[in-house]
């Protein structure tokens, strides 16, 4: 009789087990979730954490998780980032690529494995993409091209601080080229890389004005490009003949510009309107709507004048 019941009490409490192991998966947060890996370019530029900071906020606001890294310029770290997310079965993937060529193998890897792959600021060259949301970026490089332009009265020696690799650079400098033919006084001299970052902009600047004695103008592709000719410009004293515009609008520059330094205008962007249509968009199309092949986000140009307008506006 004894071992009867020690058998019904060890049921009881198996069966009792059971339930309670039940009612802990049901309350799991994280397992009702949509996980979405997301692999920036860089989390040093203030654009990309704009980018981060609206991402993750509109992911909490719609109850999805972000797994978020980044690969620092580098791609065979996005690369294997990819992989991680793949292997962790996300239900998609949010690239910022950090070389538009390089990234189309792990964008294929990601299609053979059916999980859908999403491109933001900086498009992929290849491979099965659901949507591209960034910038209108060849808009961005005509409007600066222009207010260039302007500034040097239609004439002079102008140095581009590139960075070839992205798509969105290669969008940006094509507004710009776009610009730059209808003036025909205006020559563009080198195009030097620096790869978006801001020392080594230095140095490439600092090269350009020994170069090019009668240099007027740097358009640097981003603002870390822009600051850091801003930087050589006004160590080599040449700040009262040569002029600098940027890509980006960041608070730094925005700094610069309203100080009246060589740094005279930026085309902005709006990196947090691009992280939260991004993940509204990765988040439509799971649901099963439709969405566009490229989403574009509108640009706007920023000088001394119309932040000053800024300025008094808030002050109202």
């Amino acid at each position: 009789m004894r071992g009867v019941m020690k058998i019904l009490v060890v049921g009881a409490v198996s069966v009792a087990a059971v339930v309670a192991l039940s009612s802990c998966a049901s309350r799991q947060p994280a397992a009702s979730k949509t996980r979405i890996g997301v692999t920036l370019l860089t989390r040093s530029h203030e654009f990309y954490q704009d980018l981060e900071s609206a991402m993750s906020r509109t992911a909490d606001d719609l109850g999805m998780e972000l797994m978020i890294q980044s690969a620092d310029f580098k791609v065979e770290t996005q690369t294997s980032q990819v992989e991680d997310f793949i292997n962790a079965g996300v239900s998609a993937i949010v690239i910022c690529p950090a070389d538009s060529k390089a990234i189309v193998g792990a964008v294929r890897r990601a299609n053979d494995a059916n999980i859908p792959v999403f491109t933001a600021d900086i498009a992929a060259l290849g491979g099965d993409v659901v949507c591209h949301i960034a910038s209108d970026n060849v808009q961005g490089g005509r409007l600066i091209g222009e207010h260039l332009a302007k500034l040097l009265n239609g004439k002079g020696e102008v140095v581009i601080i590139d960075h070839p690799v992205t798509t969105s650079v290669q969008d940006r400098v094509r507004g710009f080229d776009e610009a730059m033919s209808k003036h025909p006084g205006i020559t563009v001299v080198a195009r030097p890389t620096a790869e978006g970052q801001r020392t080594k902009a230095v140095d490439v600047a600092e090269t350009m004005l020994q170069a090019y004695p009668n240099l007027d103008a740097f358009f640097g592709i981003n603002d870390d490009s822009a600051l850091g000719a801003l930087q050589a410009v006004e160590q080599a004293k040449r700040g009262d003949r040569v002029v600098v515009v940027g890509y980006d609008a960041t608070a730094e520059a925005r700094q610069e510009i309203l100080a009246v330094s060589p740094l005279k205008a930026d085309a902005v962007q709006f990196p947090r309107k691009i992280g939260e249509v991004t993940i509204r968009t990765v988040d439509k199309y799971l649901r099963g709507e439709s969405v566009p092949k490229v989403i574009p986000v509108e640009v706007g140009i920023v000088d001394r004048e119309s932040l000053m307008a800024e300025r008094a506006g808030a002050a109202k």
